[in-house]
């Protein structure tokens, strides 16, 4: 076991980073003439964020901002799952975008279905939100990580732990 590589799959969102965006949006709320009088807000609660405004169009608006703040925050955008907009008090619109944390067992299992058909010399086990990748060769393993960067399964993944 000495000489055995490895490395892990996850799916992990800074929240400080998310925290810090939403400020920045908020911030440029309060200065932009579009939004002036209006009851637009984005605040985070655990694991989601929820935007509420006067309407759609600039629940829209709100989104777009938003969106730009946490690219430029460098939060992976494929990380957020956007719930449907619903009506709230007092004629507001507002949706729940959740933040993904950890991978989900389907996607795992797609993720390790991927590398056993692979046919590189490696074995991939799936350990609660994350996936672990070994083998002996380094080689197999870089292998495998290009392999999945070059495919789009959806979720953002990020290859830690590398050893």
């Amino acid at each position: 076991m000495a000489n055995e590589s490895s490395f892990d799959i996850v799916c992990r969102v800074e929240m400080s980073e998310c925290d810090n965006a939403i400020q920045q949006a908020m911030r440029e709320v309060a200065q932009r003439f579009d939004f002036k009088g209006t009851r637009c807000s984005i605040r985070r609660e655990e694991a989601a964020m929820l935007l509420q405004a006067d309407d759609e169009y600039r629940l829209r608006s709100l989104t777009e901002l938003l969106e730009g703040k946490l690219v430029k925050r460098k939060v992976p955008l494929k990380a957020l799952s956007y719930g449907k907009v619903e009506g709230a008090a007092g004629g507001t619109v507002r949706q729940q975008v959740g933040i993904q944390q950890g991978i989900p067992v389907e996607k795992a299992r797609e993720i390790v279905k991927r590398i056993k058909a692979s046919g590189l010399k490696v074995q991939a086990q799936i350990r609660e939100d994350e996936v672990r990748v070994s083998g002996k060769s380094k080689d197999d393993l870089q292998a495998i990580i290009q392999a999945l960067r070059e495919q789009d399964l959806g979720i953002e993944l990020q290859f830690t732990n590398y050893r």
